[in-house]
This record gives structure tokens, C-alpha cells and sequence, in this order.
């Protein structure tokens, strides 16, 4: 009789190789999608953790991606995927708005006037995602490729409507920017 240890030896690699091959399981649920993540819980009353990371980890990971962004150590894009400039990444945190008025007061002239509002840190509250998906129909557990992030920040225009400003596309993955630079 051979040795009982070569035999255990033997399941132990067999269960191990299988086991590698569960990403082979793999199905694509969507090649890509696009959703937005609050970072910052709009509601305070929330337990801390729901839409929500906490302070200090926001705080560097929205260091990580805007100072990176800003100094050129990463490549940003704008909405339609071309390659924007260090110098242009940092002129987007300054929101300028040039509105026609009229005075309140006869002779109830028109002017123009400039109002610059500096976009910071604390008006970034969402992050947008785009990413591709995959399940393993066998035990359901999902994992996700992220091709892109980009900060989002909220806005309130000078009629008080709040909107949300997409600063800039960062891409993660080498393969994606160059499928995109071939489209």
C-alpha cells in the first residue's frame, strides 16, 4: 500500500488547482456601467456607515485622487474621454458665472456681473464609477473591474437649484483608455 500522506497530499493540490479555476465560472453581468456613490451621508441622522466614509478616509482618498489629478501624477480626462492638462484640472475648482442684471433702482439698468465660486474638498460628495461586472453563478459572489472615477461635486446655481458637477475622469485600466483613444 502506498503512503496515506502522498494520497492526502495529492486531494490537497487536486482541491487547490480547482479551486483557481473558479474565475473561469465567471459570467460578464454588464461590460460596463456608469452609478454614482455618495462618500458624504446627506442625511446626518443616518448611522454613520450608510452612504457614507468616514472622515479621515475621505479626506485622503479625495486627496489621493484630486492632488494626483492636479499634479499631473495621474491623467485626467473630461466628459468625452480626451486628456485634459494638470494646469486645466486645477482650473476647474474655480466655478466662474457672468450674469446680466438689472438694477432695482431708476433707471433700472442692465450690468454684468462676475461671481467666482471656488469648488473645494467638502463640496465633493459623490464619486462616480464606471465599471464592468462579473458574477460566479455558483456561489454568487460578484466582482467588479473599475475602469474610471471621477469626483463629483454639488452645486448650487445661482438660483438656488442644486446640481452635481462631474470634475474629471480618472481610468484605471490601461486596456480600456486605449479602447478608448481607438473608438
Amino acid at each position: 500500500m502506498r503512503n496515506p500522506k502522498s494520497y492526502i497530499l495529492i486531494l490537497f493540490l487536486f482541491a487547490l488547482i480547482s479551486s483557481c479555476n473558479s474565475e473561469k465560472n465567471k459570467a460578464v453581468v454588464t461590460n460596463k456601467i456608469q452609478y454614482d456613490v455618495n462618500i458624504q451621508s446627506p442625511d446626518p441622522s443616518w448611522d454613520w456607515w450608510i452612504q457614507n466614509i468616514a472622515g479621515p478616509d475621505r479626506e485622503e482618498l479625495l486627496d489621493l485622487i484630486i492632488e494626483g489629478a492636479k499634479d499631473g501624477k495621474f491623467q485626467a480626462y473630461d466628459y468625452y474621454s480626451n486628456p485634459i492638462s494638470a494646469q486645466d484640472v486645477r482650473s476647474l475648482f474655480s466655478d466662474t458665472l457672468i450674469l446680466r442684471l438689472r438694477r432695482t433702482t431708476d433707471p433700472f439698468e442692465e450690468y454684468d456681473t462676475t461671481i467666482i465660486n471656488n469648488i473645494t474638498k467638502q463640496d465633493i460628495l459623490r464619486l462616480r464609477f464606471l465599471e464592468k461586472w462579473e458574477i460566479n453563478p455558483d456561489n454568487l459572489q460578484m466582482s467588479k473591474t473599475i475602469y474610471g472615477i471621477a469626483p463629483i461635486a454639488k452645486r448650487i446655481d445661482f438660483n438656488g437649484i442644486e446640481r452635481w458637477q462631474p470634475m474629471f475622469w480618472l481610468y484605471t485600466d490601461e486596456d480600456f483608455i486605449e479602447k478608448l483613444n481607438s473608438r
